[in-house]
């Protein structure tokens, strides 16, 4: 009995070695810090705590021709403001639209350029300067903000994307309106109003497939969110509530 529980004691162990030694390859196993480390270290961002009735509205995988232009006429109508994360080869395909978002007051970040699903530091790296230079070379703008491929990183990209001085965005945990997998215009309007309060950063997608659904859902949302007092700003807005709100906490606690 005690020779067959070592051998699959030994058999375990085995599988495990074989298991990580490959995912180490590959660099998809990191020993993740944490979100505390990261929002005190100021690496990344998921939201933030404000009495302000702010959200951010952010959009992955444009632009799109058509869905792009058509969220772009609803943020214009109701003047609301969006964080777009861009993905290179897009950009280059339609520099009008990319122009259009950067003049009309839309804060341009950066979502690699091919789209990869890998974190290979070097090459995730090479993706984010593609994009960047594409941005610039149509806006003069470049772009501090990234936001990883279905938000997958390990601590040596934060690092290494940190040291190149940008911050990485991902969301608010309660706000992923899982829009991509078109489940409905009405789930995706339920998704973000349930739960939606100051200081969110809610998930849409604007590229990488049809996105009807995520145009006729924001037809929904932002008169709704408006009728509630809601105004809809960048994440370098939201960034600057947090600092303000951080400064008021000192002066409170230097009071007491």
């Amino acid at each position: 009995m005690k020779k067959v529980i070592f051998s699959i004691l030994g058999l375990f162990l085995i599988g495990v070695a074989i298991f990580y030694v490959k995912d180490t390859k590959n660099e998809s196993i990191s020993a993740d810090r944490g979100r505390k480390y990261y929002e005190e270290a100021g690496q990344i961002i998921w939201d933030i705590k404000t009495t302000e009735k702010v959200v951010a509205l952010t959009f992955d995988d444009g632009p799109h021709p058509k869905y792009t232009t058509e969220v772009l006429d609803l943020l214009e109508q109701y003047d609301a403001r969006g964080t777009f994360f861009i993905v290179g080869e897009h950009a280059e395909k339609n520099p009008d639209i990319i122009l259009r978002m950067y003049e009309e007051g839309h804060e341009l970040a950066n979502h690699t350029y091919t789209h990869p699903f890998s974190t290979n530091v070097s090459k995730i790296m090479k993706e984010i300067k593609q994009t960047n230079d594409t941005i610039y070379s149509i806006t003069g703008f470049k772009p501090f903000l990234f936001r990883p491929v279905e938000g997958q990183y390990t601590d040596a990209m934060i690092d290494e994307i940190a040291k190149d001085g940008f911050k990485v965005v991902m969301w608010s945990w309660h706000q992923d309106t899982l829009d991509w997998k078109n489940p409905g215009v009405n789930t995706i309007v339920n998704n973000v109003l349930k739960g939606t309060k100051e200081g969110d950063v809610i998930l849409f997608h604007d590229g990488g497939g049809n996105r009807e659904q995520t145009v006729k859902a924001l037809e929904n949302i932002l008169p709704e969110l408006q009728k509630q007092g809601y105004h809809f700003v960048t994440i370098t807005d939201l960034i600057k509530i947090q600092k303000n709100e951080n400064k008021k906490d000192r002066h409170e606690t230097k009071k007491e």
